[in-house]
């Protein structure tokens, strides 16, 4: 009876234990939740404050000080720029004709070969003229018949006809319509051809020209007239001189839905070593000189409304935070679009590096600051 007892006793307090055990492990999550949040509140409220988080102990204030002395800043300078126009195209031939004949029949003479020479109005070829100084003859002697009949009426319409006959014989002969270089020659005495056959090509060579793209907001500073510097592989090393010559009035938009204008550009007394294909990369500068005022981008903070603050020092070494718009131009460095900053004013910059910068601008010069 008795062990009965005692087991009994055993229970009991065993179960007493892991109440206690359960209430003790109970009060202790609680103190801990009301500390954490006693410390998430202070922490929000003084870094609402301060704008930092508290620094428990002499040596966190000895780091937010140490911090502090090391504060990077830079100078804000005025850079001087042009602005540069890439391009890049193919050179084709200043003139190209392409000859025809305008009559059908047997090809009577061919007077050029590939590669010659030849001056404005000089004969190519002749087809068959036969039929054409038949009706030309027939008419003539109408026209005999008719000055002695004395029928003005009858005059004035064979001589109509005879300024047909005269143009279809015109039509059984090619000229060159310019001074030039034959390309290529597809003919031979004795072809017959169809009236709008092909009979060979001439090229102008004296100049080059080609047709670049340029953007609607590029083309704001091109004019005609302007110089544009081109490199060939044919070349290397060397550089060629080109001239803007037409603009026109008219763009078109692109697959890439940009809209652009195709401009010509022509090369005067082109080097030997270019021929009409030719690939070329260049650049059109413009004659306005640009300035603008840079800052290192780390020294831009960018605000969740959408605006840019700076940070600039005052005559008296404390700081004062402006409202900027900035324009991010790559390299590290941000052009100031507007906001009270001036040349030479102290900014502070968020990088714990040197105050000096490399910056490149594209179409200007390199610089430290």
């Amino acid at each position: 009876m008795s062990e009965i007892n005692n087991s009994e006793n055993k229970l009991r307090n065993n179960l007493k234990k892991k109440r206690r055990q359960k209430r003790v492990k109970r009060l202790i999550t609680w103190i801990v939740i009301i500390v954490l949040l006693f410390v998430g509140i202070y922490t929000y409220r003084y870094y609402n404050t301060h704008g930092v988080l508290p620094l428990i102990g002499r040596e966190g204030a000895k780091k937010e000080m140490t911090g502090r002395g090391q504060e990077q800043t830079a100078v804000v300078q005025e850079i001087e720029f042009s602005q540069t126009i890439d391009l890049s195209g193919t050179v084709v031939a200043y003139d190209t004709q392409t000859v025809v004949f305008r009559s059908t029949g047997a090809v009577t003479g061919v007077y050029v070969n590939k590669g010659d020479r030849v001056k404005k109005g000089d004969l190519l070829a002749t087809i068959d003229d036969t039929s054409q100084l038949y009706s030309l003859a027939n008419i003539e002697s109408s026209i005999e018949e008719a000055e002695l009949q004395g029928s003005r009426r009858s005059l004035e319409l064979l001589e109509m006809q005879r300024k047909m006959a005269l143009n279809n014989l015109d039509y059984t002969k090619a000229y060159a319509n310019f001074d030039g270089v034959v390309a290529s020659v597809s003919v031979d005495e004795g072809d017959y051809f169809q009236a709008g056959d092909t009979v060979m090509v001439l090229i102008d060579r004296s100049k080059l020209k080609a047709t670049v793209e340029i953007d609607e907001i590029d083309i704001q500073t091109v004019h005609v007239g302007m110089m544009a510097e081109l490199s060939f592989d044919a070349l290397p090393g060397q550089t060629v001189n080109a001239v803007v010559t037409n603009i026109p009035m008219v763009g078109r938009t692109t697959n890439q839905g940009i809209g652009v204008l195709d401009v010509e550009i022509v090369i005067d007394e082109p080097p030997a070593a270019i021929a009409p294909g030719f690939t070329f990369a260049g650049t059109i500068t413009a004659e306005e000189v640009k300035r603008m005022l840079v800052v290192p981008s780390s020294a831009v903070t960018s605000n969740r409304r959408g605006s840019d603050t700076i940070r600039k020092r005052q005559a008296d070494g404390t700081a004062i935070t402006v409202e900027v718009s900035t324009k991010y131009l790559g390299e590290g460095m941000s052009e100031i679009l507007s906001g009270k900053i001036n040349v030479g004013d102290t900014v502070f910059t968020n990088s714990s590096g040197g105050s000096g910068f490399n910056f490149m601008v594209p179409g200007g010069m390199g610089g430290l600051f």
